[in-house]
């Protein structure tokens, strides 16, 4: 631990399980409050006893836009004015485009891409009048090389680079930071769609990273000097072939 984010306040949704709870937990570490956001009232309380009183629980319902816009006033009771914002929740769903659920899509397309954008809007104002802050997405490396069998996971995460990309050259005169950290699959809760021989096979040759290596990656961007952005960081195990 160096507490590189000594004084520094976070939020994160999607923290109550995977890549967003060990960012939570990485950047406890390095000594920022962080606000834990998530429906899941229950596991959130219990995961913020445990990791101390730098953890704060949070619950939202992302696919609640008046919930959504509102939350900034009641991150700021929890922890003050806000330093970091990671829209990290989101959902999965693959196969062909031919055989799909448009309602499973509408969800996931919901989460991934409105309540994403949403989340950013509802920060993007008090970051702005600071002239200071930091916005994180979790995309995939799907949203910059179309993967064949997740076309609608695979578009969401497209939106979410555009939105990036565009919104990042709108800010960075207030002094925010934009950026996205790309993993390819990763050991969480989203893949429990995939299919079995397909997990089988990737957990046997070592073409899935754990959640922490994400942390990691995030945790690098943030702690780059203030006029340094990490616009896009892809992550992968070293053996998948992209």
């Amino acid at each position: 631990m160096t507490d590189a984010l000594k004084g520094k306040t976070a939020a994160i949704t999607g923290a109550a399980s995977g890549i967003g709870l060990e960012c939570a937990r990485i950047l406890i570490e390095e000594g920022a409050q962080v606000v834990l956001i998530d429906r899941a009232e229950d596991r959130l309380n219990a995961l913020c006893a445990e990791l101390g009183e730098a953890a704060h629980p949070l619950v939202v319902d992302l696919l609640d836009g008046a919930q959504v816009s509102g939350m900034l006033p009641r991150i700021e009771a929890l922890v003050g004015p806000l330093d970091i914002f990671h829209a990290n929740a989101g959902a999965y769903v693959g196969g062909p485009a031919a055989e799909g659920d448009p309602d499973q899509w509408d969800m996931v397309l919901n989460l991934n891409v409105n309540a994403a954008f949403r989340c950013v809007q509802a920060v993007l104002p008090a970051m702005i009048e600071r002239r200071t802050g930091d916005v994180i997405f979790t995309s995939s490396v799907a949203g910059v090389v179309p993967v064949v069998w997740e076309p609608v996971y695979t578009a969401s995460k497209f939106a979410v680079q555009a939105f990036l990309h565009a919104t990042r050259r709108q800010v960075s005169e207030y002094g925010i930071r934009m950026g996205a950290v790309l993993p390819g699959p990763v050991v969480t809760a989203l893949l429990d769609d995939w299919p079995t021989e397909k997990m089988e096979e990737a957990l046997a040759n070592g073409s899935l990273m754990q959640p922490r290596e994400v942390a990691e990656a995030v945790l690098f961007m943030l702690t780059r000097p203030r006029g340094v952005v990490i616009r896009d960081l892809v992550i992968l195990p070293n053996s998948v072939d992209l």
